[in-house]
């Protein structure tokens, strides 16, 4: 051992100028440096978050060495190289000390000097192997050590050091061990935070009371007037637990982790990436969220998530997943997380049947309770308030959010068609067929992402054309669009969800939903309460919010006026600030019409897709589509032995109601449909027609009653 050191220090003294080794020049060292985060940019090159990706080590931005406090410099040269300014790479001084304890004591002792050490960590072939580098790694070390000498100067030679060094754990630099330890810039530590840092070098990975020894005994040493205890006592306090780096930014979690993670595997490092978000509406959108649940904390209300889009471009401006910390924010994304859609639905029911011509926005439906049947049982909508308005127009019963007439729009436009406009306009989970969603389809049983409710009413608001949201900027890329609605039918959506009167029935005139400026929107409240939904665009802009408890608890009376409303308001308001927003023009094929409704007490000029337009100013409450609600098609009706036969009915109901409709079952006429017409069923099969005095079928079922019957009583039905 001590001849192959003593052969060492003879190889040290007598290197030969020849054999030079090429090192990097201080600037290339420091352009090839990266942080080991990578940066999210909004559409303004601001940053917006930081989010690691190298697993191997946590760096932060490179600091230059006058931004390093000077007593960090002066405890980290005393420790590791006190003739660091005097030597010229090799302290031949400390070797020889080094070697003289080895033959003195056996035990080793290093001589490195800082220049040596950055040598090492920048060649990679130098790294100790084992433990201990080799006598040709620790001659190579040497030489590479005095090349640096003659080509950076001593400052560049430290600053490099203190920026590559590791100091505990995967915390590398002077930067990340600042922060990460002390929460603080390199620029701000003191005497005590300097001794501690010192003293981790040696040995990173120390124990504690072996780094408060440590710094004790450097703290000494140079006659700093620093208590032990008080160095023990800070050892533990930041050492006691794995380091935690905080990003400086972090306003946008979700979509770092989107954009970013392709880097996560990638050798290199760090990089950036301009996203379409911009920083200051992201900024003010997240505490806009966090104070408005801070009002109705009190109600069980936990969790809300944003999105914000433009309207012609598809660029998503403002991305908030989840209003809570950090720590939790990541694991929870609110905007593709899957939730009951409750009444949001149901502009795009009434925007098929418009566009089917099934309906007009004058068209009358009966706001009064119905029973429908379906294999659970009997389906009973209801509207929020528990109260039925009777005769309103297609119009105040869209704006207005009522049950009955959107399950009974559902019934005309049909569940499977519905169900394939909500695919056509991207909500991707809706796997199953019409039969497996039932007429509560009308009322938003399905589940639905925000991201996908967004984008569909963004569809709206572009005059039926579909395109895909993006979140990162592509000029020169153009999307595909597609026409899920004819411009017509999305302009008198649009009119609809804009209109501020029909809209008061439920709502009354002030509300949150009413704007200064032209807007279109919709609310929702999903079964329980459990989720709560604000959806809205103006001509620029579609907003979307959700408000609820990731955990599935119910709200505690919570409505979408008083839940997710006021923060779509306060967003739009923020969008309209210092700009104008007009309302969206009504396209060549509508007509407008002065149309009268005396039995409801209405006047008002209405849009229509030409050629449905009412040849009568004056409407009396009549329609055009009439069906059956009950029976429902291929009901089976099962009799009950233990119920007498006089004793079991079934009823046959129609909507609307009318008196000279009439009902015919298996061929014979039973009765009018003015009212719901109660029959004694009999065991066998039935065609039940609903026709007109023309005796034109307006629509038609089948059923089946089973069951044991006395033949008597089973031969009447026989017809």
């Amino acid at each position: 051992m001590i001849k192959r050191l003593f052969l060492l220090l003879i190889l040290c003294i007598t290197i030969s100028r020849s054999a030079q080794a090429v090192v990097p020049s201080f600037q290339a060292v420091r352009d090839a440096y990266q942080k080991s985060d990578a940066i999210l940019l909004d559409r303004h090159h601001e940053v917006i978050h930081e989010l690691r990706i190298d697993k191997h080590g946590r760096r932060l931005d490179w600091i230059f060495l006058n931004e390093i406090s000077p007593a960090v410099r002066s405890a980290i040269i005393y420790a590791e190289d006190k003739r660091f300014y005097q030597h010229s790479g090799v302290d031949l001084r400390a070797m020889g000390s080094a070697f003289a304890t080895i033959i003195v004591s056996g035990s080793p002792r290093g001589a490195s000097t800082i220049t040596m050490q950055l040598a090492s960590i920048l060649n990679k072939e130098l790294h100790a192997k084992k433990h201990r580098r080799s006598l040709w790694q620790k001659w190579r070390q040497i030489q590479e050590a005095r090349d640096l000498e003659k080509k950076w100067s001593k400052p560049e030679i430290l600053e490099v050091y203190l920026n590559l060094i590791t100091f505990r754990g995967e915390l590398q630099g002077i930067h990340a061990a600042s922060r990460g330890l002390f929460g603080k810039d390199p620029h701000g530590l003191d005497n005590l935070e300097s001794l501690i840092l010192a003293a981790l070098i040696r040995a990173p990975n120390a124990p504690l009371d072996e780094v408060a020894s440590r710094g004790c005994l450097l703290g000494s040493a140079m006659n700093l007037q620093i208590d032990c205890k008080e160095i023990a006592s800070k050892v533990k306090e930041i050492l006691v637990s794995p380091p935690f780096l905080k990003p400086d930014v972090a306003l946008a979690p979700h979509v770092a982790f989107q954009l970013l993670k392709p880097y996560k595997e990638k050798a290199g490092g760090a990089t950036s990436v301009i996203s379409t978000l911009d920083g200051r509406l992201q900024h003010f959108a997240t505490e806009v969220l966090r104070n408005h649940l801070l009002s109705i904390k009190s109600k069980n209300v936990q969790d809300a998530a944003l999105l914000v889009v433009e309207n012609k471009t598809g660029d998503v401006l403002a991305y908030i997943g989840n209003n809570g910390d950090l720590a939790s924010a990541r694991y929870v994304d609110g905007i593709h997380a899957k939730r009951q859609a409750g009444s949001t639905l149901k502009p795009f029911l009434y925007g098929l049947a418009f566009e089917k011509r099934i309906l007009t926005a004058a068209s009358v439906l009966d706001d009064s309770p119905l029973d429908i049947s379906v294999p659970g049982g009997i389906y009973r909508p209801g509207n929020y308030d528990n109260h039925f308005q009777g005769p309103v127009t297609a119009r105040i019963a869209l704006a207005s959010s009522l049950n009955v007439p959107a399950v009974k729009t559902l019934n005309l436009v049909g569940i499977e068609a519905f169900v394939q406009k909500l695919r056509d306009l991207g909500f991707e989970g809706l796997k199953e067929s019409g039969d497996f969603y039932g007429p509560s389809l009308a009322l938003g049983s399905a589940d639905v992402s925000l991201w996908e409710m967004v984008n569909a009413y963004r569809t709206l608001a572009n005059e039926g054309l579909w395109s895909e949201l993006k979140l990162m900027p592509n000029k020169d890329t153009k999307f595909t669009r597609k026409r899920i609605f004819p411009r017509e039918a999305s302009f008198i959506i649009s009119d609809i969800l804009s209109d501020r009167e029909s809209r008061s029935n439920t709502f009354g005139l002030e509300n949150p939903l009413s704007t200064r400026f032209w807007t279109a929107v919709k609310t929702g409240t999903s079964k329980d309460m459990r989720d709560n939904w604000c959806i809205g665009y103006s001509s620029k802009y579609t907003v979307g919010v959700w408000v609820g408890n990731f955990s599935g608890e119910p709200m505690w009376n919570v409505s979408g006026i008083t839940g997710a409303a006021p923060i779509w308001t306060e967003i739009m308001d923020w969008l309209h600030r210092n700009q104008m927003n007009h309302p969206i023009k009504p396209p060549t094929g509508l007509v407008s019409k002065q149309i009268e409704f005396p039995q409801l007490g209405l006047s008002r000029k209405e849009w229509f897709i030409k050629g449905t337009e009412p040849r009568r100013i004056k409407q009396g409450i009549s329609h055009t589509n009439y069906k059956i609600v009950y029976p429902a098609h291929s009901t089976i009706i099962a009799l009950d032995p233990d119920i007498p036969d006089g004793k079991q009915m079934l009823f046959f109901e129609s909507q609307p109601r009318n008196n000279h409709l009439r009902w015919m079952l298996n061929k014979k006429e039973v009765g009018a449909a003015g009212s719901i017409l109660t029959w004694r069923p009999y065991i066998g099969r039935y065609i039940l027609d609903l026709v007109d005095q023309e005796d034109h079928t307006l629509d038609s079922v089948s059923f089946e009653v089973r069951g044991i019957q006395d033949n008597s009583v089973a031969l009447q039905g026989a017809f």
